[in-house]
């Protein structure tokens, strides 16, 4: 799988409706540093003053983001596990499933640490479990695994989406 090095090349490959979807479920279930940021990337990107930005409702405000193609890579890797966090929960929790790593809705627990690190081998009968997936989308959440935690999935670089 030929995966992208940086989450800000990642979203620039996402659909204009991926990137809204990302955006939506930011602003819905907002973590404060990454609002913070993307309430920066808004005021340079629309030449806004942060205060106006503030007071732009929640679905502006993820309108304003979705759109920006170049968000910077922080910002980038908070709206792409939004992206997953969201609308491909299902994806999460199938892969992880598995792959028999411990999760609460798609999201590892700590004893997910305790596990040794995914083989290629581990990771193609997990990727077959995605099969009723898009490949986009399967393609999509292998790259932010990686971008997450490039040593724990490095593997996910030996291994194809079929």
């Amino acid at each position: 799988m030929i995966l992208e090095l940086s989450a800000q090349r990642l979203w620039k490959r996402l659909s204009a409706g991926d990137r809204q979807g990302a955006a939506a479920h930011l602003f819905a279930d907002p973590a404060p540093e990454a609002v913070a940021g993307a309430f920066g990337v808004i005021a340079r990107a629309r030449r806004m003053r942060p205060q106006a930005v503030r007071a732009r409702t929640p679905e502006a405000q993820a309108r304003a983001v979705g759109s920006i193609l170049d968000p910077g890579e922080a910002l980038s890797a908070s709206l792409l596990v939004a992206l997953h966090l969201g609308a491909r929960r299902d994806l999460l929790k199938a892969f992880l499933d598995a792959m028999h790593l411990p999760h609460e809705d798609g999201i590892l627990t700590e004893e997910a640490d305790k596990q040794p690190r995914p083989t290629a081998e581990g990771l193609r009968a997990g990727i077959q479990a995605l099969a009723s997936f898009p490949k986009d989308q399967v393609a999509t959440y292998l790259n932010t695994l990686y971008l997450q935690d490039p040593e724990r999935w490095g593997a996910l670089a030996e291994v194809d989406v079929v």
